[in-house]
């Protein structure tokens, strides 16, 4: 078995990274109006990467709250006559397809989302696959990673912008605030923070075998 296969690397899990912008906190009542995905691959040296990133702008849901607070923050104008946003349903649609295509590829059996303070990316993608009444959904329904966490205990830092600058990623400030921006950003955060651990030798872990092999190097030398 390959230590180089993504699918031995998470548990079969295929980490797939999300960022949704919206027009607000409620995940029930406000609009999502962008979301984007970025698809990881692992290269022959066991080094994640940044295959493919998924833009969409959405249009909100029948109903849905938009907080003037919150499209200031963000600067989308959901009413733009040029912005081409497609529905909840579609977008859902071809962002799954293209994540069972990739699971199928790579031998994983379900992507799990990773984030940047991942519970408020995965409420509002489950609420909306909820609205949509999608029955396929490809992710793992409650668990993710969560970067903030990850950069938090790696570089003392919690904060996107902040945890990317100690990690020699660099930020524009000016262009946070994208669906498509950041979760990049947070797809160059993981993958750093993943190869570093595995840089310093923690990944992959020590093959039973070898685990054998320096046990008894261990034993011949008392």
């Amino acid at each position: 078995m390959s230590n180089h296969e993504i699918k031995d690397r998470f548990r079969g899990f295929l980490p797939i990274v999300i960022d949704v912008e919206t027009a607000g906190f409620n995940q029930k009542t406000d609009a999502l109006l962008e979301i984007a995905a970025s698809i990881l691959r692992m290269d022959e040296n066991g080094e994640l990467f940044i295959h493919e990133t998924l833009e969409f702008l959405v249009k909100p849901f029948e109903g849905a709250n938009l907080e003037k607070a919150a499209l200031d923050f963000t600067g989308i104008d959901p009413f733009d006559p040029e912005r081409a946003h497609i529905d909840e349903g579609e977008v859902l649609t071809q962002i799954f397809t293209k994540v069972r295509k990739e699971l199928k590829s790579v031998g994983c059996k379900r992507a799990i989302l990773v984030g940047h303070n991942a519970a408020f990316d995965h409420g509002f993608l489950n609420a909306a696959i909820e609205r949509a009444d999608i029955k396929r959904n490809p992710f793992h329904p409650f668990s993710s990673f969560d970067t903030a966490s990850l950069a938090g205990l790696i570089f003392g830092q919690t904060v996107l912008a902040k945890a990317c600058e100690a990690a020699a990623i660099p930020f524009n400030n000016a262009e946070a605030h994208s669906a498509k921006y950041d979760t990049e950003k947070t797809a160059e955060l993981f993958c750093e923070m993943v190869n570093r651990l595995k840089r310093l030798g923690g990944w992959p872990l020590v093959e039973p075998e070898m685990e054998d092999s320096m046990e008894a190097i261990f034993n011949a030398g008392k």
